[in-house]
């Protein structure tokens, strides 16, 4: 009994302290020009949103979230995103590993005019941290992540690692 006891606590301090560091990374890279969505929020309102991957390719290929478009990073292509997007006004949640670059193709979206556009906070990584699906380029269910780099990747807490 007294070994779970630690355990818990172990874990819980881990999951604040994570918490608290994820928040103070994103405040370092981001201005918050795009206000955030938890992952809390954006299950209560999935059907209702637009969801953008604002990843590189081979980490989209290996894991995402259902129903998304893909967007791109390096080679975005806001011509492209507005065919997929025509309704300017539609509720768009742009989402990376942890929030970071979306901010920046959400930006992009919003000098392009649109209006309604919330950035994932975590990203993919708190998504799965929560416990929530992911799924690969053949649209089945899948535990991996590709975590972008090893820096990145102590912020992924659930699910196999993919580096390449």
């Amino acid at each position: 009994m007294k070994k779970q006891i630690i355990c818990f606590l172990l874990v819980s301090v881990n999951a604040l302290f994570s918490q608290s560091n994820l928040k103070h990374l994103l405040q370092k890279y981001n201005t918050e020009s795009i206000p955030y969505i938890s992952v809390n929020q954006l299950l209560k309102q999935q059907e209702n949103v637009v969801l953008l991957d604002a990843r590189e390719k081979k980490e989209f290929e290996i894991s995402h979230l259902k129903n998304t478009y893909f967007v791109g990073y390096t080679n975005f292509s806001l011509k492209e995103t507005l065919k997929k997007i025509p309704n300017k006004k539609s509720k768009i949640v742009v989402y990376c590993s942890l929030g970071i670059r979306s901010e920046d193709i959400a930006e992009k979206l919003k000098v392009a005019g649109y209006t309604n556009i919330l950035n994932l906070y975590g990203g993919i990584f708190e998504w799965k941290n929560k416990g929530n699906p992911v799924f690969d380029s053949n649209e089945k269910a899948t535990d991996n992540i590709h975590v972008f780099s090893k820096e990145w990747s102590k912020w992924l807490l659930k699910g196999t690692k993919v580096y390449e």
